[in-house]
C-alpha cells in the first residue's frame, strides 16, 4: 500500500499549542470547542444495580466529575476512531483502531485499545491487537501508565505533558509472557492533539539498539 493511501499522520509534538498552564474553566472550555459534535454521546455504563461504584464515563458531561488531579489529561478524555500504519519486526500493514478513554470519578484514566487490520483497499481483515491499562498524573505533572496488551506484553512507562495538548511516554519496563511475541524492545510513545482536533501517536520501539517506527495512527473523536 503507498504513504499515500495511508499516510502517517504528523508528529503531535510538532501539530501541539504552546505550552501554558491551563485552570479549570480553561481546560473545560478547551475540551467543550473540541468536541461539539459529539458531546451526547457516551459509552454505555454496566447497568449493575448493586454495583456500589459510578460507572465509567468517556464524556466529561455525563457521569462523575473528573477528578481534579486529571486536569492536565483532561482532552484525552472520549471516544476516538480512525487509522494507522504499522512495522512490526518488517511486517509492515495498516490497522484501524477504537480507543476509550474513560474515568470513574477517581484519580485514574481507564484506556481501552482494539485494532484490527485493514486490506489494501482499507477493508477489516481480522483482529489485530487489544491493549488496556491506567494513566495516572502527579501532582508534579509526572505521568504513570500501566498497560497490557492481548500478545501477552505487560508495560510500565513514565512521561509528562509537553503542553496542554500532548503527552510523552517511555518504557520503564516491559515484561513479554512466554507465550508473547519473541521480540519487543522498550520504546517511547506520543498522544498530541492535532490542529484539526484528532488525537494523534506515534509508537517507537527499540531494534538493534536503535529507535524505529512502530505504530502511528489519527484518530476522530467519536464520543465525547
Amino acid at each position: 500500500m503507498s504513504d499515500n493511501e495511508n499516510p502517517v499522520p504528523p508528529s503531535p509534538e510538532q501539530s501541539a499549542a504552546p505550552s501554558r498552564g491551563l485552570d479549570g474553566n480553561e481546560a473545560v472550555n478547551l475540551a467543550a470547542e473540541q468536541s461539539k459534535k459529539t458531546a451526547h454521546r457516551n459509552i454505555p455504563g454496566l447497568g449493575f444495580e448493586e454495583l456500589p461504584l459510578a460507572d465509567d464515563t468517556a464524556n466529561l458531561r455525563q457521569g462523575p466529575s473528573l477528578h481534579d488531579g486529571l486536569l492536565a489529561l483532561l482532552p484525552l478524555v472520549g471516544v476516538w476512531s480512525g487509522s494507522g500504519q504499522a512495522n512490526d519486526n518488517g511486517e509492515e500493514y495498516a490497522f484501524g483502531q477504537h480507543l476509550v478513554v474513560s474515568h470513574d470519578g477517581e484519580n485514574y484514566l481507564r484506556f481501552e485499545s482494539r485494532t484490527w487490520r485493514l486490506d489494501s483497499e482499507g477493508n477489516p481483515a481480522g483482529a489485530d491487537q487489544r491493549e488496556v491499562g491506567f494513566w495516572r498524573i502527579s501532582l508534579k505533572d509526572e505521568i504513570e501508565v500501566t498497560l497490557t496488551n492481548s500478545r501477552g506484553l505487560v508495560e510500565i512507562m513514565y512521561g509528562e505533558p509537553v503542553n496542554e495538548r500532548a503527552w510523552q511516554l517511555e518504557s520503564a519496563s516491559t515484561i513479554v509472557t512466554a507465550t508473547g511475541p519473541a521480540s519487543h524492545g522498550p520504546g517511547k510513545r506520543l498522544y498530541g492533539l492535532m490542529p484539526n482536533n484528532n488525537l494523534g501517536w506515534v509508537d517507537e520501539r527499540v531494534v538493534d539498539g536503535e529507535l524505529v517506527p512502530y505504530m502511528s495512527a489519527e484518530l476522530k473523536r467519536v464520543a465525547g
